[in-house]
């Protein structure tokens, strides 16, 4: 059967694409999560969909578009939620429900709705070479960044005023974090798809939390949980010819109560 798969190149770089964005994902997915940012990446899947269908309608590549669009809308929502009086999920809530009915009236008044469909949804044979490549090498720059400044996120994430107080700059980090989710989103989205793609960066993360303590351990299940819901996810989507991002948020809600359940079992 994994011959078969792999025999087809677009299942190769369905796994090529999947791979790099779940590790991405899982990583950035921790901080964000303990930072309770977990629904930024929500919303940024809904700007990322309205910018995909603005670029759709015009007759412009997709992925270069949005992710300037979309990097923007993170740093944008960063400010809101420490520099306003808006809440950090009401000023989610406010840009993510926007762009979406930006992204509607788009699609219904453009004409759009192949490209886009695969968008909202997800769909393997939507993922092309150059999102090979691009996956790839932020997988690459997602694992440098945290092997080069582990210690500095470390303390960003847990407590900012004290990673202030030690002379790190919290901003320039959390625009970091930011923008590279911003970039795993719009990536993600070719197979996760608009609607599934936030699960991605929140499961893994809360699954291992379910039996880790330490920051590092948590990282390192949740990457491990997450890679695996992938590959477990895109063999499901092609043997029953289902939409990978169901079949990818599936696999991760059942490795997600099989580690609540060892996590009860060994708090007892």
């Amino acid at each position: 059967m994994i011959a078969e798969m792999l025999s087809y190149p677009f299942m190769v770089r369905a796994f090529l694409v999947g791979i790099p964005i779940a590790l991405c994902a899982a990583l950035l997915g921790v901080c964000l999560v303990l930072k309770r940012y977990s629904m930024i990446g929500d919303g940024l899947s809904h700007v990322g969909f309205g910018a995909m269908a603005i670029a759709a309608a015009l007759g412009l590549s997709p992925v270069p578009f949005s992710i300037p669009v979309v990097v923007a809308a993170a740093f944008l929502l960063l400010r809101l939620r420490s520099g306003s009086r808006v809440g950090g999920d009401s000023a989610i809530a406010l840009i993510s429900t926007t762009a979406l009915a930006v992204g509607v009236i788009v699609v219904s008044a453009g004409g759009v709705s192949t490209d886009v469909s695969s968008y909202m949804f997800g769909s393997i044979l939507a993922v092309g070479r150059g999102d090979v490549i691009l996956c790839l090498l932020l997988a690459v720059l997602v694992l440098a960044l945290f092997l080069l400044f582990y210690t500095r996120i470390f303390a960003v994430t847990f407590d900012e005023t004290f990673a202030r107080a030690t002379g790190v700059r919290v901003g320039i980090y959390d625009m970091m974090l930011a923008a590279l989710t911003a970039v795993t989103v719009v990536l993600g989205m070719r197979m996760m798809g608009a609607l599934l793609i936030s699960a991605l960066i929140i499961f893994p993360a809360l699954t291992a939390m379910r039996v880790c303590r330490s920051f590092l351990g948590v990282m390192g299940v949740s990457a491990a949980v997450s890679v695996t819901g992938v590959v477990c996810g895109i063999v499901l989507s092609y043997l029953f010819s289902l939409p990978p991002g169901g079949c990818i948020v599936c696999a991760d809600l059942v490795f997600f109560g099989i580690f609540s359940l060892i996590g009860k079992l060994r708090s007892r």
